[in-house]
Protein backbone atom coordinates (compact mmCIF):
# COMPACT_ATOMS: atom_id res chain seq x y z
CA UNK A 1 0.00 0.00 0.00
CA UNK A 2 1.33 3.34 -0.79
CA UNK A 3 2.23 5.41 2.23
CA UNK A 4 -0.11 8.52 3.43
CA UNK A 5 0.60 11.82 2.18
CA UNK A 6 1.72 13.76 4.91
CA UNK A 7 -0.14 16.40 6.65
CA UNK A 8 0.91 20.02 5.62
CA UNK A 9 0.48 22.51 8.27
CA UNK A 10 -0.93 26.55 7.51
CA UNK A 11 1.49 27.81 10.25
CA UNK A 12 4.27 26.23 8.98
CA UNK A 13 4.70 24.32 12.79
CA UNK A 14 5.18 20.76 13.38
CA UNK A 15 5.59 18.41 16.15
CA UNK A 16 8.29 15.80 15.29
CA UNK A 17 9.02 12.22 16.42
CA UNK A 18 11.36 10.11 15.42
CA UNK A 19 13.00 6.74 17.00
CA UNK A 20 15.60 4.54 16.32
CA UNK A 21 15.13 1.34 14.37
CA UNK A 22 14.33 -1.82 16.05
CA UNK A 23 14.54 0.39 19.45
CA UNK A 24 17.68 0.89 18.38
CA UNK A 25 19.53 3.16 21.59
CA UNK A 26 20.26 6.43 19.44
CA UNK A 27 22.14 8.31 22.23
CA UNK A 28 24.51 6.23 24.05
CA UNK A 29 26.04 8.63 25.98
CA UNK A 30 26.77 12.65 26.88
CA UNK A 31 28.67 12.93 23.57
CA UNK A 32 25.77 11.58 21.14
CA UNK A 33 23.37 14.00 22.97
CA UNK A 34 25.55 17.07 22.46
CA UNK A 35 26.29 16.17 18.40
CA UNK A 36 22.62 16.06 17.85
CA UNK A 37 22.10 19.33 19.22
CA UNK A 38 24.92 20.91 17.79
CA UNK A 39 23.46 19.30 14.28
CA UNK A 40 20.19 21.20 15.38
CA UNK A 41 22.11 24.50 15.94
CA UNK A 42 24.02 24.08 12.81
CA UNK A 43 21.37 23.73 10.32
CA UNK A 44 18.87 26.67 11.93
CA UNK A 45 20.23 28.78 9.33
CA UNK A 46 20.91 26.70 6.28
CA UNK A 47 17.30 25.26 6.53
CA UNK A 48 15.43 28.62 8.02
CA UNK A 49 13.73 26.71 10.33
CA UNK A 50 13.08 27.54 14.15
CA UNK A 51 13.18 25.31 16.92
CA UNK A 52 10.58 26.04 19.69
CA UNK A 53 11.10 22.59 21.78
CA UNK A 54 12.82 19.35 22.01
CA UNK A 55 13.49 16.57 24.32
CA UNK A 56 15.84 13.81 23.43
CA UNK A 57 15.65 10.23 24.48
CA UNK A 58 18.01 7.37 24.70
CA UNK A 59 15.67 5.74 21.65
CA UNK A 60 13.52 8.60 20.17
CA UNK A 61 13.27 12.80 20.13
CA UNK A 62 10.74 14.91 19.90
CA UNK A 63 11.26 18.23 18.06
CA UNK A 64 8.62 21.53 17.99
CA UNK A 65 9.68 22.86 14.74
CA UNK A 66 8.55 25.79 11.88
CA UNK A 67 9.78 25.23 8.62
CA UNK A 68 10.53 28.04 6.34
CA UNK A 69 12.79 28.08 3.81
CA UNK A 70 13.44 24.56 3.00
CA UNK A 71 10.24 21.76 3.39
CA UNK A 72 10.18 19.51 6.36
CA UNK A 73 10.90 16.35 4.62
CA UNK A 74 14.44 18.22 3.06
CA UNK A 75 15.56 19.91 6.83
CA UNK A 76 14.57 16.29 8.41
CA UNK A 77 16.88 14.17 5.85
CA UNK A 78 20.01 16.86 6.67
CA UNK A 79 19.55 16.93 10.42
CA UNK A 80 19.04 13.12 10.27
CA UNK A 81 21.75 12.18 7.82
CA UNK A 82 24.41 14.09 9.56
CA UNK A 83 24.22 12.40 12.55
CA UNK A 84 23.40 8.91 11.52
CA UNK A 85 26.93 9.66 9.39
CA UNK A 86 28.63 11.21 12.49
CA UNK A 87 26.76 7.91 14.68
CA UNK A 88 28.09 5.30 12.64
CA UNK A 89 31.45 6.68 11.98
CA UNK A 90 31.42 6.19 15.68
CA UNK A 91 30.51 3.25 16.69
CA UNK A 92 31.60 1.79 13.58
CA UNK A 93 28.47 0.53 12.01
CA UNK A 94 26.62 0.57 8.86
CA UNK A 95 23.04 1.21 7.90
CA UNK A 96 19.92 3.00 9.15
CA UNK A 97 19.75 4.43 12.39
CA UNK A 98 15.78 5.64 12.55
CA UNK A 99 13.14 3.78 12.14
CA UNK A 100 11.29 3.98 8.80
CA UNK A 101 10.12 7.98 8.35
CA UNK A 102 9.25 10.37 10.69
CA UNK A 103 6.27 10.89 12.16
CA UNK A 104 4.60 14.61 12.23
CA UNK A 105 1.71 16.11 13.52
CA UNK A 106 0.45 19.77 12.70
CA UNK A 107 -0.09 22.45 14.99
CA UNK A 108 -2.52 25.21 13.73
CA UNK A 109 -3.30 27.16 17.44
CA UNK A 110 -1.95 28.59 20.10
CA UNK A 111 -3.69 26.17 22.39
CA UNK A 112 -2.51 22.61 21.00
CA UNK A 113 1.24 24.49 20.73
CA UNK A 114 1.43 25.11 24.20
CA UNK A 115 0.04 21.36 24.64
CA UNK A 116 2.75 20.25 22.36
CA UNK A 117 5.33 22.66 24.21
CA UNK A 118 4.15 20.28 27.72
CA UNK A 119 4.13 16.92 26.93
CA UNK A 120 7.64 17.30 25.29
CA UNK A 121 9.05 18.80 28.30
CA UNK A 122 7.06 15.99 30.51
CA UNK A 123 8.09 13.00 28.22
CA UNK A 124 11.15 11.78 30.58
CA UNK A 125 9.01 12.56 33.78
CA UNK A 126 6.27 10.21 32.27
CA UNK A 127 9.09 7.62 31.28
CA UNK A 128 9.87 7.42 34.82
CA UNK A 129 13.43 8.98 34.51
CA UNK A 130 13.16 11.26 37.80
CA UNK A 131 10.79 12.92 39.92
CA UNK A 132 10.29 16.43 38.22
CA UNK A 133 10.54 17.63 34.63
CA UNK A 134 13.58 20.21 35.64
CA UNK A 135 15.97 17.08 36.48
CA UNK A 136 16.59 15.70 32.75
CA UNK A 137 18.98 17.19 31.55
CA UNK A 138 18.50 16.47 27.67
CA UNK A 139 15.06 18.70 27.08
CA UNK A 140 14.69 22.11 26.05
CA UNK A 141 13.36 23.47 29.24
CA UNK A 142 16.63 24.24 30.55
CA UNK A 143 16.74 26.70 27.39
CA UNK A 144 13.18 28.54 28.41
CA UNK A 145 14.96 28.93 32.27
CA UNK A 146 18.24 30.12 31.57
CA UNK A 147 19.62 30.85 28.33
CA UNK A 148 18.04 30.10 25.32
CA UNK A 149 21.15 28.48 22.54
CA UNK A 150 19.29 26.42 20.11
CA UNK A 151 15.34 27.11 21.26
CA UNK A 152 13.39 30.14 20.19
CA UNK A 153 11.99 30.45 23.82
CA UNK A 154 10.17 33.98 23.14
CA UNK A 155 7.35 33.20 20.74
CA UNK A 156 6.20 30.61 23.78
CA UNK A 157 6.95 33.03 26.67
CA UNK A 158 5.20 36.15 25.38
CA UNK A 159 2.13 33.58 25.51
CA UNK A 160 2.33 33.79 29.13
CA UNK A 161 3.38 37.07 30.13
CA UNK A 162 5.02 40.20 28.94
CA UNK A 163 7.84 40.49 31.22
CA UNK A 164 10.04 37.81 31.01
CA UNK A 165 10.85 36.50 34.24
CA UNK A 166 7.04 36.41 35.08
CA UNK A 167 6.32 34.83 31.21
CA UNK A 168 9.40 32.11 32.84
CA UNK A 169 7.81 30.93 36.03
CA UNK A 170 4.45 30.93 34.80
CA UNK A 171 5.58 28.21 31.60
CA UNK A 172 7.46 26.28 34.21
CA UNK A 173 4.25 26.04 36.53
CA UNK A 174 2.18 24.97 32.91
CA UNK A 175 4.79 22.53 32.42
CA UNK A 176 4.47 21.39 35.81
CA UNK A 177 0.61 20.39 35.51
CA UNK A 178 -0.54 17.15 35.87
CA UNK A 179 -2.37 15.90 32.71
CA UNK A 180 -3.61 13.41 30.05
CA UNK A 181 -2.37 14.88 26.78
CA UNK A 182 -2.15 12.74 24.25
CA UNK A 183 -0.04 13.83 21.39
CA UNK A 184 2.01 12.16 18.82
CA UNK A 185 2.58 8.75 20.27
CA UNK A 186 5.29 6.13 20.08
CA UNK A 187 2.97 3.07 18.77
CA UNK A 188 4.26 0.56 21.49
CA UNK A 189 3.12 -3.23 21.32
CA UNK A 190 0.87 -3.78 24.51
CA UNK A 191 2.86 -3.42 27.84
CA UNK A 192 3.72 -6.78 29.04
CA UNK A 193 2.86 -7.22 32.64
CA UNK A 194 6.26 -8.82 35.13
CA UNK A 195 4.74 -12.25 35.22
CA UNK A 196 4.57 -12.49 31.25
CA UNK A 197 8.18 -11.35 31.20
CA UNK A 198 9.18 -13.93 33.42
CA UNK A 199 7.57 -16.91 31.79
CA UNK A 200 9.51 -15.82 28.63
CA UNK A 201 12.39 -14.99 30.36
CA UNK A 202 12.43 -18.68 31.52
CA UNK A 203 11.47 -20.30 28.65
CA UNK A 204 13.88 -18.82 26.50
CA UNK A 205 16.84 -19.03 28.19
CA UNK A 206 15.70 -22.54 29.94
CA UNK A 207 16.72 -21.11 33.85
CA UNK A 208 14.36 -21.37 37.11
CA UNK A 209 14.53 -17.55 37.94
CA UNK A 210 15.15 -14.59 35.83
CA UNK A 211 18.06 -13.30 37.60
CA UNK A 212 19.85 -16.62 36.29
CA UNK A 213 21.00 -14.77 33.46
CA UNK A 214 23.76 -12.87 35.07
CA UNK A 215 25.66 -15.96 34.95
CA UNK A 216 25.97 -16.74 31.27
CA UNK A 217 28.56 -15.46 29.40
CA UNK A 218 28.86 -12.11 27.61
CA UNK A 219 28.06 -13.30 23.86
CA UNK A 220 24.96 -15.14 25.00
CA UNK A 221 23.52 -12.92 28.01
CA UNK A 222 23.98 -9.94 24.59
CA UNK A 223 22.08 -12.55 22.30
CA UNK A 224 18.97 -13.01 24.94
CA UNK A 225 18.80 -9.22 25.74
CA UNK A 226 18.70 -8.35 22.01
CA UNK A 227 16.22 -11.35 21.78
CA UNK A 228 14.16 -9.54 24.66
CA UNK A 229 13.90 -5.97 23.22
CA UNK A 230 13.91 -6.80 19.43
CA UNK A 231 11.29 -9.64 19.56
CA UNK A 232 9.49 -9.71 22.57
CA UNK A 233 9.00 -5.71 23.28
CA UNK A 234 10.26 -6.06 26.61
CA UNK A 235 10.96 -2.45 27.83
CA UNK A 236 14.68 -1.79 29.10
CA UNK A 237 13.51 -1.05 32.62
CA UNK A 238 11.70 -4.11 32.44
CA UNK A 239 14.27 -6.43 32.09
CA UNK A 240 16.85 -5.01 34.58
CA UNK A 241 14.57 -4.78 37.23
CA UNK A 242 13.63 -8.71 36.58
CA UNK A 243 17.11 -9.89 35.72
CA UNK A 244 18.93 -7.30 38.00
CA UNK A 245 21.36 -6.57 35.07
CA UNK A 246 22.67 -2.64 34.79
CA UNK A 247 20.55 -1.04 32.69
CA UNK A 248 24.06 0.34 30.66
CA UNK A 249 24.27 -3.39 29.87
CA UNK A 250 20.49 -4.11 28.95
CA UNK A 251 20.96 -0.48 26.57
CA UNK A 252 24.28 -1.74 24.40
CA UNK A 253 23.02 -5.78 24.41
Amino acid sequence: MPRQARKKSNSGIYHIMMRGINRQIIFKDEVDYSKFLETLERYKEISGYELYAYCLMSNHIHLLIKVDIEPLEQLMRRICGSYVYWYNNKYERIGYLFQDRFKSEVIENDQYFLTVLRYIHQNPLKAGLGNCIEEYPWSSLFEYMERPKVVNCSYALKLFNGDMKMAQESFIQFCKIDNNDQCLEIEEKKRRSDQEAINIIQKVCQVEKASELQRLDKVTKNKYLREFKEEYHLSIRQIERLTGISRGVVQNA
